[in-house]
């Protein structure tokens, strides 16, 4: 390509917002190939056939932007810039209340009106327009708010939900053994219980379990639904299930549904609170369990047809011709997903009462994750709001020298801004709905996401620009309106500044113990950001113990083949770590003595927490791991089923489990430091 249409395709990647470049973690740019470039382009609708249809591209996009969308954003009381002519306007405040005005000329668009000062979905009337105005509060809601200190010191446990047990839980952690277990966490003294992602999966299709490659992130995962087994055929092999030390999930899947299905029909579809729920439960109930019932059915016809977009025409779609006639056919099928929903909603709303009832002034914090698999019900019944042909993943870097495909695809920037943002809000409404709070995992994807063109290695991919400002007001609003805190995952490259607007927003970080650390060692906790969440470690990496052992290295070198150079660097690395840390948590004032052996991880364990613990993070979450001084991470990036990610279980029920002396100390301690981090 000739330097002058190079450059045409350039300018038209700024303004769709396709990076043209990036930069790695030791700030070399790279430059991202011009066919790379019009992948990308094809795939969110701005496909170039020659050189010369680049101009209408950004003509289209100009003309996008100079055209009200259905929902605009605004700080409160801050001027809103329009690309209109001088005109009246009108204001629809949500007490009902109304203020009118008339626009004033602005340099930047055409004009412009100052936000009501009230936060809230308010209406916007220009002439016979109708536009949605979401006024943002200043920040989101705290954890100072929820404490009611605004030196607020809090700390809670982070879970695996698939992996408490209970008596009779049919051999996966479910909704009710999540109530046990924050009634016990929160008599310890504990704010909050983040939870892994509890999104809809597919019920037609249980091989697929990664609670972050989910169908939905608006819906339930229904088989965490408690289902104490009755019948016979069903109780022992529910008894069998139960006694496994990793989920089977295709086995309990179908033991768990096939038991619910028998409620469903002894009467649990006339059940009156059903169908109240379900008549205010609104479109989205109801476009997944038709997805459900339209996978089982075609997917069950035809395996060859697990993807929507190979499904005959006359089911491509809600609108599709054929699907009228399915709903009326299948009646009682799409009735039985909805009444799951409706079954898992209760479930989890009971889970987060009885941590508030307990104690917890946070409660539950969900976890949303960055995004959905194409095939899913979201991406079926929303299909103008997300990315098609794309898929999401992270660039290059030291570890992973072609990037990584995490074989999801996410929300289209255009397709937000054109529809008003309503399949962000469900979303977040969905994550905050039963919950004290919300972690979104991939914060930067507020900001950004890196997309590789379907077919193609992750390092043909780039970074495409999401409206960071729209998405964080959003957050803010439903934050407030929900009294739920935020979380995000801000770990890896990050684009500058993006921190720093994180937590201007009020939204906090994450500061993990292992990377709090620079060329001089480990840094003193009390010089962690206030605004942020520490942890001992996350899902993806090697709890306290593992890492101490450096079980982590030899895992890493059986299951993904590394070489033994590289291995033999690791153990050395590991063990100038092991010695700092230890110096660290001594400076701090956790850790006492000698350091420990390798194979002695219980006296690191405690000296972590109590590191984390002390700490100037506003929130300390530790992994149920950790607590529990166990060395085995729940997800090993890089592998399938090489390893059991998402299936280990814990040894004890969670009536019992925190019931362990050397356990018991742990958490005191950590109350005890974060008392003494408030001074």
């Amino acid at each position: 390509m000739h330097d002058e249409a190079d450059a045409d395709l350039r300018r038209l990647c700024d303004r769709a917002g396709v990076a043209t470049q990036w930069s790695d973690i030791f700030g070399k740019t790279h430059q991202v190939a011009a066919e790379d470039l019009r992948d990308i382009l094809a795939a969110i609708g701005l496909g170039v056939d020659d050189d010369h249809g680049i101009a209408a591209r950004i003509e289209e996009i100009e003309r996008e932007l100079r055209t009200l969308p259905p929902l605009i954003t605004a700080a409160a009381g801050e001027r809103i810039s329009l690309p209109l002519d001088a005109g009246d306007y009108r204001i629809e405040l949500e007490d009902g209340s109304e203020r009118s005005g008339r626009l004033e000329a602005d340099l930047i668009l055409g004009s412009s009106l100052s936000a009501p000062a009230q936060p809230g979905y308010h209406t916007l009337v220009l002439g016979d327009r109708r536009i949605c105005l979401a006024v943002a509060p200043e920040r989101c809601f705290s954890v100072s708010d929820a404490i009611g200190r605004p030196d607020a010191r809090a700390w809670g446990i982070a879970v695996q939900l698939y992996s408490l047990r209970r008596p009779g839980d049919g051999g996966v952690g479910d909704y009710p053994a999540l109530a046990g277990f924050a009634r016990q966490a929160a008599a310890r003294g504990a704010d909050a219980l983040a939870i892994s992602p509890v999104h809809a999966q597919f019920s037609a299709d249980p091989d697929r379990f990664s609670p972050y490659a989910p169908s939905s992130r608006v819906m339930l995962n229904v088989l965490h639904v408690g289902a104490d087994e009755t019948g016979p055929e069903g109780a022992i092999e529910a008894k069998r299930l139960e006694e496994l030390e990793l989920v089977d999930w295709p086995a309990m899947s179908r033991n768990r549904l096939a038991r619910l299905r028998r409620e469903y029909d002894a009467g649990g579809d006339r059940d009156p609170k059903f169908s109240a729920w379900r008549a205010q439960a609104g479109e989205a109930v109801d476009a997944h369990a038709l997805f459900e019932a339209l996978h089982a059915h075609v997917w069950g016809a035809d395996h060859a047809l697990w993807h929507w977009r190979d499904w005959p025409a006359e089911y491509a779609s809600m609108d599709a011709p054929g699907i009228a006639g399915f709903r009326d056919s299948h009646a009682a099928e799409i009735g039985f997903h909805a009444w799951l929903q409706f079954r898992a909603d209760g479930a989890l709303a009971a889970a987060q009462q009885a941590a508030v009832d307990a104690g917890m002034t946070i409660g539950l914090i969900s976890d949303l994750a960055v995004g959905t698999d194409s095939g899913g019900s979201h991406c079926w019944s929303r299909q103008g709001e997300t990315l098609r042909g794309l898929t999401v993943g992270a660039p290059p870097d030291l570890l992973q020298i072609k990037g990584q495909n995490w074989g999801i695809t996410a929300f289209s920037a255009r397709g937000l801004r054109q529809n008003g943002y309503q399949g962000f809000i469900e979303m977040l409404r969905g994550a905050m709905r039963h919950a004290g709070g919300v972690r979104i995992d991939h914060g930067m994807g507020i900001a950004r996401l890196w997309v590789i063109p379907e077919g193609k290695t992750a390092d043909h991919g780039s970074y495409l620009a999401f409206p960071e400002q729209d998405l964080r007001r959003l957050i803010a609003l439903e934050s407030q309106r929900n009294r739920a805190i935020v979380l995000a995952e801000d770990l890896g490259t990050v684009p500058e500044g993006f921190q720093d607007r994180l937590q201007a927003c009020g939204i906090d970080g994450m500061r993990i113990l292992m990377f709090e650390r620079d060329d001089a060692g480990f840094t003193a906790p009390r010089g962690w950001t206030r605004k942020a969440s520490a942890m001992t470690s996350t899902h993806d990496l090697p709890p306290v113990a593992g890492w101490w052992a450096g079980q982590d290295i030899e895992v890493r070198g059986e299951l993904l083949d590394t070489e033994e150079a590289k291995l033999a660097d690791e153990r050395a690395d590991r063990k100038k770590q092991r010695a700092e840390l230890w110096h660290a948590m001594r400076e701090s004032g956790a850790a006492h003595g000698e350091q420990p052996a390798d194979d002695e991880p219980g006296p690191v364990v405690d000296a972590a927490l109590a590191h984390a613990g002390g700490s100037a993070c506003e929130i300390v979450m530790i992994p149920l791991e950790d607590v529990l001084a166990l060395p085995d991470q729940p997800n090993l990036p890089g592998t399938v089923d090489e390893h059991p990610n998402w299936r280990r279980r814990l040894g004890r029920p969670v009536e019992s489990v925190l019931d362990v002396p050397a356990v018991e100390a742990r958490l005191a301690a950590l109350a005890a430091s974060r008392k003494r981090s408030q001074a």
